[in-house]
């Protein structure tokens, strides 16, 4: 009987080692095959899907060259979507438009580097139509049952957003951790 124990607790220890890594392991293997429809949107400059049944799209990549950090952007911020890479959020100006660029991501995989990101650190966003480079302005933490992102149709500014904090058991939450940045070079 205490071996019988033993092995259900080792399975089902197993199981939710298994459970719990798969988020991470689903994030880096779509990365993979995110890089290359990025590389096809960058040929065709058409949006292109990273898989035949994705309901999203590569529309960008993001990266932090003081720290190494490079992410494909994905159409979109639903839970879904996120779960592959950051997501522009819909509404939300493009790179190169007039407004506010948003982008979310997931504070415990690919947007987890924001918590080391300071004042003057430089961030690139590059679409198929052009390269942008931005300046870490501040951080903020807000509330999102009482503040929202203001998007001014003339501003040049770019957000990072991800829940918060860093190192909650919790997911989700009202408190979001919000990087500002301004365009700097296009």
């Amino acid at each position: 009987m205490k071996k019988f124990a033993l092995l259900l607790l080792m399975c089902s220890g197993g199981f939710l080692l298994a459970d719990g890594g798969w988020i991470y392991l689903k994030a880096v293997l779509a990365q993979q095959l995110l890089e290359h429809s990025w590389q096809q949107t960058l040929e065709t400059t058409q949006p292109t899907r990273p898989w035949p049944w994705a309901d999203t799209r590569v529309v960008a990549r993001l990266t932090v060259p003081a720290q190494g950090i490079a992410h494909i952007v994905l159409a979109g911020d639903s839970g879904r979507t996120l779960a592959f890479g950051p997501g522009h959020t819909p509404g939300s100006a493009m790179p190169g438009e007039a407004g506010s660029v948003v982008i979310s991501g997931h504070r415990d995989t690919h947007f987890r580097f924001l918590e080391q990101l300071q004042q003057g650190n430089e961030i690139d966003l590059q679409t198929a139509r052009g390269h942008y480079r931005y300046r870490v302005r501040d951080v903020r933490i807000l509330n999102i049952h009482r503040h929202k992102l203001a998007s001014d149709p003339d501003s040049k500014l770019l957000y990072l957003v991800t829940c918060f904090p860093f190192d909650s058991v919790v997911s989700g939450g009202p408190l979001r951790y919000v990087v500002s940045a301004e365009l700097i070079e296009v």
